[in-house]
């Protein structure tokens, strides 16, 4: 195998390293019989169903148990008795989102694992694809999904396909068998196979159906990956690359060659791009040190970080024009991905460097807006589209009856103004309520645990 670029084995070693109060939405019972904690309605709230670009005004949304059971007309749709009604006037509810690139602590960290879960949920982060599998990861999928632990429903990755794990295709065609056995829902690719490894993990991988997808290894290249069925490219990964981004400007006519490719083979990419622009030393460590949301890391893990960017900073081979204008056409490439059809998952990479389950979501959204991509459209990317992704293990991603019971009500319209998402009233998780004052004292905890209050 040929040695990795430094580019790879920059990506390499940044991702296995991965490991506003608002008043509460009124909550009361039916006056006639003790609430049944099974049966949610809410009454009197506008409706962003995610099926089209619209809002549903004047909306009454039951839910019971962890579906949605009935969306209509709040003079024609009755409340079942015994519900718990929570007043939905002047507010807004839509499905919850979700983190199509995230991690779970392993679960010997402690208290980081019921942190960092709950921290995705505080922000209306009611799915997550977890890319990176450790042992006993499984089994927190199940407690989560039963209900045992709040947290969002994973989706897992299985341990990574890499330069160290893999060191045959024997060896990658073992993998792909073994956790298809084990009951991973997906199979993490890193950087570091070469092409023969790769192409044995992914004939074996369609061979047992299970999908595949991540970073794209240097010997392996992006257009292979794509034709060997490579489901999602995270990060971008691979395109910048193929394109000489680095370099100048977009090739126009090489551009709309892989969008066409990307779109043909039905690939989607995940662009991480806030996480991103940190990775390749475009924030200052000023700007990252005052992200607010720091306060609900563990003040180790922040100053690891600091200091990983300083050095970053300070490397002789960092060239801030270069870093910047890579930026500038990741920002360009979306753009074009997106037009030109090819499916966008929302992802940050969280936990990571300064990209804090949950809140990184909002960082991430700002950038998506500079490609193009209107609210909705972004929207989309973390609900309808997630639904469409994972069709055939459930059905979530729109407030409709047969969904999911996952959920986010907010204090203004997120059509208008994504920024309304941060103006939370409540989320609920395959059913289970979390007003807006639960999910404050579950953030005050955690950053009192930190003593970063």
């Amino acid at each position: 195998m040929r040695p990795p670029r430094v580019i790879d084995r920059l990506r390499s070693a940044l991702s296995l390293a991965a490991c506003v109060a608002v008043a509460p939405a009124a909550v009361a019972q039916s006056p006639t019989q003790a609430a049944d904690p099974r049966v949610v309605a809410f009454t009197d709230v506008a409706v962003v169903p995610m099926d089209a670009e619209r809002v549903l005004r004047d909306q009454t949304v039951v839910v019971r148990g962890d579906r949605i059971v009935a969306v209509g007309p709040a003079r024609a749709t009755p409340v079942p008795a015994g519900a718990t009604r929570v007043d939905g006037r002047g507010k807004y509810l839509l499905p919850g989102l979700a983190e199509m690139h995230g991690h779970v602590p392993p679960l010997g960290a402690g208290a980081q694992v019921d942190n960092t879960l709950f921290l995705y949920v505080a922000n209306g982060i009611t799915t997550v694809r977890g890319m990176l599998g450790t042992p006993g990861q499984l089994a927190l999928r199940e407690r989560t999904r039963s209900g045992e632990l709040i947290g969002p429903t994973l989706y897992l990755a299985g341990p990574s396909f890499n330069g160290n794990s893999v060191d045959s295709p024997a060896t990658a065609e073992r993998m792909v068998r073994e956790q298809k056995a084990e009951g991973w829902d997906l199979l993490k690719v890193h950087p570091g196979l070469t092409r023969d490894e790769y192409d044995a993990m992914a004939r074996t991988a369609k061979q047992l159906g299970i999908r595949f997808g991540g970073h794209v290894p240097a010997e392996v290249g992006l257009l292979h990956a794509i034709e060997m069925g490579q489901e999602t490219f995270d990060h971008l990964d691979g395109y910048i690359e193929q394109l000489a981004g680095d370099k100048g400007p977009l090739d126009s006519a090489a551009l709309a060659d892989v969008v066409r490719r990307t779109r043909t083979a039905g690939a989607w990419v995940v662009p991480t791009s806030a996480l991103w622009e940190t990775l390749i030393g475009v924030p200052t460590v000023e700007t990252l040190r005052a992200y607010p949301e720091l306060k609900y890391v563990s003040p180790n893990a922040v100053a690891q970080w600091v200091t990983a960017h300083e050095n970053r900073l300070r490397a002789p081979t960092y060239d801030p024009i270069v870093a910047r204008r890579v930026a500038e056409n990741r920002v360009a490439l979306l753009r074009a991905l997106h037009r030109g059809g090819v499916k966008v998952l929302m992802g940050t990479d969280a936990p990571q460097q300064f990209s804090v389950p949950g809140f990184s979501i909002h960082r991430e959204l700002r950038k998506m807006t500079e490609s193009g991509l209107t609210p909705f459209e972004i929207l989309v990317t973390g609900t309808r589209d997630v639904g469409e992704y994972f069709k055939g293990s459930d059905t979530f991603g729109l407030v409709a009856p047969g969904h999911r019971a996952d959920l986010l009500l907010v204090d203004g319209n997120p059509l208008e103004s994504l920024d309304h998402l941060q103006r939370r009233a409540g989320v609920m998780v395959r059913g289970r309520w979390m007003p807006e004052a639960e999910i404050q004292a579950g953030l005050a905890r955690i950053a009192a645990s930190y003593g970063t209050r």
